[in-house]
């Protein structure tokens, strides 16, 4: 089961993110786009993911994952349940949500800095 503080270092250590808080809720961000927020409770993680793939994300896997409110279809965002995703799996999806916001020089720099994955 996976928490927010699975994360939190993580996404405080990618190159170019920065944590934010707006209206009680932890968000990450690349200069102004925010590409993984949570709920105030810190139960559901919101995260960018192309919107081609995501309605077979959210088929494959239902238990875990849900398509963003109807106000944020028009963006690349999936919603998941905390509680259902291993913590490995939670920082997967962050970096995979942080490649969509950099350049692809700075994702590449990652990737060589740690090539078995976030772990």
């Amino acid at each position: 089961m996976a928490v927010v503080e699975d994360v939190l270092a993580l996404g405080s250590q990618l190159e170019r993110s920065y944590p934010v808080y707006v209206r009680g809720r932890l968000k990450f961000r690349v200069k102004q786009i925010v590409y993984v927020a949570f709920s105030r409770d810190e139960t559901v993680m919101e995260f960018a993911f192309p919107k081609e793939e995501r309605a077979a994300l959210v088929a494959g896997e239902p238990e875990k994952f849900r398509l963003p409110s109807a106000s944020d279809m028009r963006f690349n965002w999936v919603r998941a349940e905390l509680a259902a995703l291993e913590p490995a799996e939670a920082r997967e999806l962050v970096v995979d949500a942080w490649r969509m916001v950099v350049p692809q020089k700075v994702s590449r720099a990652y990737d060589l800095a740690h090539p078995g994955g976030p772990g």
